[in-house]
């Protein structure tokens, strides 16, 4: 696939008016959204979303169009499972509904940042060193085994980040909140406000996110270009969606178990592409191991999507036996 310099600057341009917008009209006005403007923008979002693939179609073909799909799935289903921990964190730092646009919309900026640096590392890396592959694969594999271990029990715990808990025991810390002001003068000094931790958790959580979500993607489709759009796609819906089905997460009890079955899966794409392109002397004497099987981008499609369907509808039956056993 060939993306111009052109086009590379023109996405990033988008991307950037398209935040800063954002910026502008939640600054002006911090409030908390109604069901109608989040769905609204929802929707949006994810037409765009669809289009930018059915483009990708008509440029470059099927091929790169099936892979732009797989991992804008993928990394939006792995940001709803981000939205748990989002949500743990707006309630133990009690922030005000108002304010909470604010905080998601500065967490989702440095979203893009921290993942931008992942991407340009992860492919500088890729395109040097074949045998990346192996240790994104077993990354995805180990994450998944853990992430299956938890379970939904996983989404409820949140240890606060040592660099927030360090910040709170060395630094003036308010206790009120003074709207987005990340910083505010009291009695003469300089004090920190709780906007200001909860943005630094956000971006700590943000950062370790960025850990899964890179190598999986880029088991995916080794396209930074798609990468990185599809990060943008999966991140910019998902301020509206943290309002939207906030209360639905916690139905979506199998969807660590779905998450998990999609890691490990891509992780196992992943190991099966680096013996397929081995280079490592102690692996079949550094020869390309010939019994490794490429998986197919429509294969991981249809399996991404099976798999999402599957643990949204098992979820909700599970939910609905609960209700019914609780009714009686």
């Amino acid at each position: 696939m060939h993306v111009t310099t052109t086009v590379w600057v023109v996405t990033l341009v988008v991307t950037l008016a398209a935040l800063l917008v954002d910026v502008l009209v939640i600054g002006r006005r911090p409030h908390e959204p109604s069901t109608r403007e989040v769905s609204r923008h929802l929707a949006f979002y994810l037409s765009l979303a669809v289009l930018f693939g059915i483009g990708i179609y008509v440029v470059s073909g099927p091929r790169y169009a099936g892979e732009f799909f797989a991992g804008w799935l993928t990394e939006y289903s792995l940001s709803i499972d981000n939205l748990f921990i989002f949500i743990i964190i707006m309630s133990r730092f009690a922030v005000p509904r108002e304010l909470q646009q604010t905080a998601l919309l500065v967490g989702i900026i440095l979203a893009l940042v921290f993942r931008g640096v992942f991407i340009a590392v992860g492919a500088a890396a890729i395109n040097q060193f074949s045998w990346v592959f192996y240790l994104f694969g077993l990354f995805l594999v180990w994450t998944a085994v853990s992430l299956a271990r938890e379970g939904a029990e996983g989404d409820q715990q949140y240890d606060e980040p040592r660099v927030v808990t360090y910040v709170r025991r060395h630094f003036r810390v308010s206790e009120q909140w003074h709207g987005t002001k990340l910083f505010e003068r009291i009695n003469g000094q300089r004090v920190m406000t709780p906007m200001f931790l909860v943005i630094l958790a956000l971006g700590v959580t943000d950062l370790l996110f960025a850990l899964d979500s890179i190598p999986a993607i880029y088991g995916l489709t080794r396209e930074p270009y798609l990468v990185f759009t599809a990060n943008v796609f999966a991140l910019m819906g998902l301020r509206q969606l943290y309002f939207l089905i906030g209360g639905l997460l916690q139905r979506l009890v199998y969807l660590a178990y779905g998450l998990a079955f999609l890691l490990f899966f891509i992780g196992v794409k992943l190991i099966l592409h680096a013996l397929h392109e081995n280079e490592l002397p102690f692996i079949n004497g550094g020869e390309h191991v010939d019994w490794a099987p490429e998986i197919p981008i429509w294969l991981s499609l249809v399996t991404i999507v099976a798999t999402l369907a599957v643990t949204a509808v098992a979820s909700l039956v599970h939910d609905r036996h609960v209700r019914q056993r609780q009714a009686l």
